[in-house]
C-alpha cells in the first residue's frame, strides 16, 4: 500500500471540501463532480508543493 505524507493527505482533504462546496474546477474550467478526479487533483497539487507522494501510474 502506498504511503502518503501528512501534507499530501491534508491537501486531498482540502480539495474534497472544495468539491463538495462546488468550487473545484478541472483544468478545462468545468466543475468537478467525481471523487476520484478530486483525489487526483489533490495529489497532483501536493506533488507540485513538494509533498511525498508516489509517482503517477503510467
Amino acid at each position: 500500500m502506498a504511503k502518503y505524507s501528512k501534507k499530501a493527505s491534508e491537501k486531498v482533504e482540502d480539495v474534497m471540501h472544495e468539491m463538495k462546496e462546488g468550487k473545484l474546477k478541472s483544468g478545462s474550467g468545468k466543475k468537478v463532480t467525481s471523487k476520484k478526479q478530486a483525489v487526483a487533483i489533490g495529489l497532483s497539487e501536493a506533488r507540485k508543493e513538494g509533498a511525498r507522494v508516489p509517482k503517477k501510474k503510467s
